[in-house]
Parts: structure tokens; C-alpha cells; sequence
């Protein structure tokens, strides 16, 4: 069963960097609307498609290193790391059925 973990700067790269699968990333703030809008879109897809990817959320006010690392200016921005590479990344609150054309070829 797939569930949504929370990530920080700390173990970022154990969690998405070296995960044998490949990670969603999810950046957002509490503050965010959008980002609520797609947290529960990403809730469904992780317990989906749990067998062959991670969905984690990781909160960019908390985060600056990692936020700043990836270049992250707006939220919500899912990146989807692969082998430790970033092969994705979509900005914006989409509905499901786009989320996972977006997804094609990564799971």
C-alpha cells in the first residue's frame, strides 16, 4: 500500500537519490492552495501505482537546501527522480488523468 511519506534536506538523499524505483517529488508549503488541490491526486497515485514508484512530499519552507538545489521557484512542482537524475518535472496543480500522462514511460 502506498503512502506519502514526508522528506526533508536530511534524507533526501536516501529516500528519492538512491531509491531503487522512481520518486515523485512533491514541493510544497502549507500555504500553498494548489498544492492541496494535488495532494490527494498524489495520495490515489501512490497507492496505485505502489508497486513501481514512491510518492513523497517535501515542504519547501523547511527545506531550503534542496529547494534551492533543484531550482524550485513555484509550487506545487513535482519532480520525478530516476536513478538518482531528475527525468520530470511539472509545475502546477493538474488533474489526474494529465498527471499521469505526464507519467508515461516512467511507470
Amino acid at each position: 500500500m502506498g503512502s506519502i511519506r514526508n522528506v526533508t534536506d536530511a534524507d533526501f538523499e536516501a529516500e528519492v537519490l538512491k531509491s531503487d524505483k522512481p520518486v515523485i517529488v512533491d514541493f510544497w508549503a502549507e500555504w500553498c492552495g494548489p498544492c492541496r488541490q494535488v495532494a490527494p491526486i498524489l495520495e490515489e497515485i501512490a497507492s496505485e501505482q505502489a508497486d513501481k514508484l514512491n510518492v513523497v512530499k517535501l515542504n519547501v519552507d523547511e527545506n531550503p537546501s534542496t529547494t534551492g538545489k533543484y531550482g524550485v521557484l513555484q509550487i506545487p512542482t513535482l519532480n520525478v527522480y530516476k536513478n538518482g537524475e531528475v527525468v520530470k518535472q511539472i509545475i502546477g496543480a493538474k488533474p489526474k488523468a494529465m498527471l499521469l500522462r505526464e507519467l508515461e514511460g516512467i511507470i
